[in-house]
């Protein structure tokens, strides 16, 4: 059988074919509403879907542009050469996914997209009527469920202590009292990505002390999700990474097949769960699960929910980053958001939906700024959103310990009879987080023996291996505050040679700035951590000149740096006298 199968996205006649100008043109499809960009150049014609591969944005005509080549994304400014179907803004990014554009005899044309199975059809089961109490869904805190299907337990992404991000991120609920219990026990888990808010390192360390071999499933995506508890004191003996899109069968009524995202496949992953024949689809954080392709009427569909920001543009200072600005843009981006997963949930059409994966704060007293600021969606108002929508799907906003009976909501038009609720005694929401534990614990890389030879910077960035690009970055190392330190490091690294000039050099070139809170960057160092501990854990501030995004330099050092931590042993023996 064929891996692909074609659909017919979109078909013009002679009339409409003629009507084409040169450049840039965008077509709707009167069926289904969606537009598609044909260019049109001397060569031919090439064609994609009006959706920004970056964080699926739509495009409109780039104004600046007289040639009539680029389109601009609405969401984030990127910009898509349609003729190369290249992305020019950010450079060296993406490369534009394409439909076929077939020429027919009577001069009309086709735009044909080739599409993978949808593997979730292979030996497929007819869903058998669930008893009451036989599948529960019980929310635990975040992205953490426990799902009781027949005998079976399984876990997702459990993180119930700690932060996530170094300490930029905290859980807002507080989890059941019994939830390590929970996790313990369970008879598989399933760990999404290595995003810490899912791949928590203390829930982790304590799972690793009660039991070791618990059976956890990951994706084989290009960057092992296990890659730096690996190196840590975290010794999990029965993590398993399969393939994507392939049944797994734990007994004769339960499998699960983990599907990758469409726009980061080297990382995050998304998963379907099927207990006889009544499916379960949990996409997580994915920004295109599985390039867009996912099962409809699925029995209850889980995804993200919060929006507000992460590093840009809460990190960001001088020029038009004001509060007002910020403000508005996330705002602006909360609403989009909204609107994206409301159409999302209409159109796969599942009999129940929960929004979660969202249910965090950045509560330490020294991130205030961006708590007040960064404002979340709330998951009530996407629920009501969905309800105005869609208004034959059923809702679940749950709180911690709250339990969904699949079998009795299904049957209940209203889906209540199928959701206990905590007790009205039960605490929902945190009010503390044991801040000095783990601060003290990022801020003990301080005092590290590698930081006291300056030729540490060197090794470091020369471990990192990015280069041959000219970007110039200043890194000041600074109090909570952002303020510098007198005794801190500020150095200069130039990409283009990955040289540590004094100044900035002559020519003509692109400049960050970046402060980073010292603890944080230092633990990042010393542990050859991925920057995201940094950037989506505000612990830094940024500026740039120009003000234009460098995807190639934060895409190496977020998901690219080596699986490996540099070998400060190797360091200090160079450094120190015999």
């Amino acid at each position: 059988m064929s891996s692909q199968i074609a659909k017919i996205a979109l078909s013009l006649d002679t009339e409409a074919v003629g009507s084409l100008k040169e450049g840039v043109n965008f077509k709707k499809n009167p069926e289904d509403g969606k537009f598609y960009i044909i260019y049109k150049g001397e060569s031919g014609f090439r064609a994609c879907k009006n959706q920004c591969k970056h964080q699926g944005g739509t495009f409109i005509k780039d104004i600046e542009d007289l040639d009539s080549r680029t389109v601009k994304c609405t969401k984030h400014n990127w910009k898509l050469n349609a003729s190369t179907m290249q992305y020019v803004n950010p450079p060296e990014s993406f490369t534009q996914e394409e439909l076929e554009v077939e020429i027919l005899d009577n001069g009309g044309l086709q735009l044909v997209e080739l599409s993978p199975l949808d593997p979730w059809l292979s030996d497929p089961r007819e869903p058998v009527e669930l008893q009451i109490g036989e599948v529960k869904v019980t929310y635990l805190t975040h992205a953490c469920m426990e799902l009781q299907l027949g005998q079976q337990r399984i876990i997702f992404d459990p993180w119930l202590m700690g932060p996530a991000f170094a300490r930029g991120w905290w859980l807002l609920h507080e989890p059941p009292a019994n939830a390590m219990d929970r996790v313990c026990a369970a008879d598989l888990i399933y760990i999404s990505h290595m995003h810490s808010d899912h791949l928590s390192y203390p829930t982790l360390k304590v799972l690793s002390e009660r039991r070791p071999n618990v059976p956890i499933y990951v994706g084989d995506t290009s960057r092992p999700v296990f890659w730096y508890l690996e190196q840590s004191h975290v010794k999990l003996t029965n993590i398993n990474v399969v393939p994507f899109g392939v049944w797994q069968n734990i007994d004769e009524y339960l499998r699960f097949m983990i599907l990758m995202d469409g726009v980061h496949p080297e990382m995050d992953t998304c998963i379907i769960v099927e207990y006889k024949g009544h499916m379960i689809l949990n996409t997580v954080d994915c920004t295109r699960p599985n390039g867009g392709r996912l099962p409809h009427n699925v029995d209850l569909m889980m995804s993200d929910f919060a929006g507000g920001a992460s590093g840009f543009p809460m990190t960001f200072y001088g020029g038009k980053y004001t509060d007002a600005w910020k403000a508005d843009f996330i705002k602006t981006e909360r609403k989009k958001l909204l609107n994206y997963k409301a159409l999302l949930v209409k159109s796969l059409q599942p009999r129940i939906y929960c929004p979660f994966a969202g249910y965090f704060v950045e509560s330490h007293p020294s991130d205030s700024y961006i708590k007040a600021v960064n404002v979340k969606n709330n998951p009530e108002e996407l629920n009501g959103l969905i309800n105005k929508k869609a208004p034959g799907i059923k809702t679940w906003t749950p709180k911690p310990g709250a339990v969904l009976d699949l079998g009795l909501a299904l049957s209940d038009p209203t889906c209540s009879e199928g959701i206990t609720n905590p007790p009205a005694c039960a605490k929902i929401y945190k009010d503390s987080w044991d801040f000095d534990l783990y601060v003290d614990e990022l801020n003990s890389a301080i005092s590290c023996e590698i930081f006291k030879h300056h030729s540490w910077i060197q090794f470091y960035y020369t471990w990192a291996g990015f280069q041959n690009y000219n970007l110039v970055v200043r890194v000041i190392e600074t109090d909570d505050d952002f303020k510098a330190l007198t005794d801190g490091y500020e150095y200069l690294v130039d990409f283009l040679d990955l040289s540590f000039p004094s100044n900035r050099p002559d020519r003509e070139h692109s400049y960050l700035e970046i402060k980073n809170r010292t603890g944080v960057m230092r633990y990042v160092v010393l542990h050859g951590l991925l920057w995201d501990n940094l950037y989506i854990g505000f612990q830094n501030h940024i500026s740039r000149e120009p003000d234009i995004y460098h995807h190639k330099f934060w895409n190496h050092f977020q998901i690219e740096l080596p699986v490996t931590r540099p070998d400060w042993d190797q360091f200090l023996q160079q450094v120190t006298p015999n």
